[in-house]
């Protein structure tokens, strides 16, 4: 099967359990992963702030979406992400989680 119909098929079932659950935001992580892979990172940036609003503890929300707006050219943006993801990590207690986006943050500066 040819790569873009499997990501069609993924992103299918992933609406599907939206449409399901518009409330889960393992779900709409997941859309926003799959339009990334096609480097469609403005709507996969729209995925990841719904998956922020539904929640703000999400750690892999904010290192996704500070990696795509780097890739936007929107470094600055990607930066102040990152450190609201650190302190929300903090706060959840996901250490590991705070010292991949610290890592992140690091290879920015």
């Amino acid at each position: 099967m040819h790569y873009n119909a499997r990501m069609s098929d993924r992103l299918n079932q992933l609406q599907k359990m939206f449409d399901a659950d518009p409330t889960d935001p393992f779900v709409t992580y997941g859309i926003a992963l799959e339009h990334a892979k096609t480097e469609d990172f403005q709507t996969a940036i729209d995925w990841l702030d719904k998956t922020l609003d539904l929640d703000k503890h999400y750690c892999y929300a904010y290192f996704q979406k500070a990696k795509m707006l780097s890739e936007l050219g929107e470094d600055h943006d990607a930066k102040s992400v990152l450190n609201l993801g650190i302190k929300m990590a903090v706060e959840s207690g996901d250490d590991h989680a705070a010292q991949e986006i610290n890592d992140l943050l690091e290879m920015m500066e």
